[in-house]
């Protein structure tokens, strides 16, 4: 079973966020240079590729900004399991 990989968004401009994202996801054909005022339509298709179906992704859609929700996809995605909880 693959792994997701997402980016940690602090420190990142939006720019800089969804370049990596687009790198790490290149075969899913992510749109590049997406206007930050558009971040809840890029998010929704990148909580629709197979990866990020089964992970429990938050809806951007009922996030204030793309930080917040970035964030709580890093949290999504890096829940511990049992091989990894103390």
């Amino acid at each position: 079973m693959a792994l997701a990989l997402v980016y940690d968004p602090r420190y990142h401009t939006w720019d800089s966020w969804t370049s990596l994202m687009c790198e790490a996801y290149a075969a899913q054909q992510l749109s590049i240079n997406t206007p930050e005022e558009e971040w809840k339509q890029w998010a929704a298709g990148l909580k629709a590729i197979d990866l990020f179906v089964n992970e429990g992704i938050p809806s951007p859609y009922i996030y204030e900004n793309w930080q917040d929700w970035a964030t709580a996809l890093v949290g999504a995605v890096n829940q511990p399991t049992e091989d990894t909880a103390t």
